[in-house]
């Protein structure tokens, strides 16, 4: 990647937490193993006739295309870094990734809802002992994808700043919520098989599908609420707000008059600073006492001198 060589009085738009790349190579390994496995799944739940292996197929197929959006997305905000017709970068590229996600992950959980309705007014023969090693297999590259992923502690899904602030890069925290749905219909595939083999109860196979499919919606609203506000700069972080503000009221006489913040990238923030002080001073100065707010990546200062005691 071309970094142009900044003037002292220019500044980067390069908003990234800096593991990006490493993010980029594991979704794409887990686009190829859930490729092979949605494959697999779908063939399998056709011939066994399994709904609770259908479903997992089905939805890993749209979970393969959910996550080739996030390998996109990581390779495009790497390829227009410098594009500067992004007026903050691409910071954000990841977050409408995770929401583009987002809303595939509701419409999956709308067709399982509808096929398990159908099967559930047919009693339905099934090849259990088949479907069941395709659904043990399918759980185990789901949880193999998940490590790949970094789920072990969320290690690489977040970025602490000095504070302890968590940063989530929505884009991986997307990819690695499709795998656990992935995982979790997998776990209830198993189990309406099991029961289905050894209870004669065949009605647990499509009734699995409508639990996966309530768990998934809760996921995917969640992810959706979370990437919308940053993509609507949705400042939701109060800390930040009395952090700048306690960085320039403990100053001189200075008052802030308008404040500004969103997020222009995981773990960075944008500010607009209006001040209104009897004693300006440069905007030079001002920065320097946000300074010490480390998650301020660009900060634009308005400096309002105050003739009388109104202001």
């Amino acid at each position: 990647m071309h970094v142009h060589n900044l003037s002292p009085w220019q500044h980067s738009h390069h908003f990234q937490t800096g593991t990006e790349a490493a993010a980029e190579r594991r979704t794409k390994i887990v686009v190829g193993l859930t490729v092979v496995m949605m494959v697999a799944e779908i063939a399998a739940g056709t011939v066994f006739n399994s709904m609770a292996l259908l479903a997992d197929g089905w939805h890993m197929s749209t979970h393969a295309g959910a996550l080739g959006i996030a390998a996109f997305a990581y390779g495009f905000a790497r390829r227009h870094a410098d594009d500067q017709s992004f007026a903050f970068g691409t910071g954000k590229v990841g977050a409408l990734g995770g929401f583009t996600s987002a809303i595939i992950l509701c419409i999956v959980a709308l067709l399982m809802v509808w096929e398990s309705a159908n099967r559930l007014t047919t009693a339905q023969t099934i090849a259990f002992d088949e479907a069941l090693w395709v659904a043990v297999i399918g759980l185990a590259v789901n949880l193999v994808s998940a490590v790949i992923l970094g789920g072990h502690g969320h290690h690489h899904e977040h970025v602490h700043d000095d504070h302890g602030h968590a940063h989530h890069d929505h884009n991986l925290r997307a990819a690695y919520i499709h795998v656990l749905a992935d995982a979790f219909t997998s776990v209830l595939a198993i189990a309406a098989l099991v029961l289905g083999k050894y209870l004669g109860w065949w009605w647990m196979d499509p009734v699995m599908g409508f639990v996966g499919a309530a768990v998934i919606v809760n996921w995917s609203w969640s992810l959706m609420r979370k990437t919308a506000a940053v993509l609507l700069d949705r400042s939701d972080d109060p800390e930040l707000r009395e952090e700048v503000r306690a960085a320039i009221e403990g100053d001189a006489d200075n008052r802030l008059s308008d404040l500004h913040l969103w997020q222009v990238g995981p773990g960075h923030w944008g500010a607009i600073v209006a001040i209104v002080t009897h004693a300006p001073r440069e905007p030079a100065h001002y920065k320097g006492l946000l300074a010490g707010v480390h998650e301020l990546s660009h900060v634009t200062v308005e400096v309002h001198p105050c003739g009388g005691d109104g202001c």
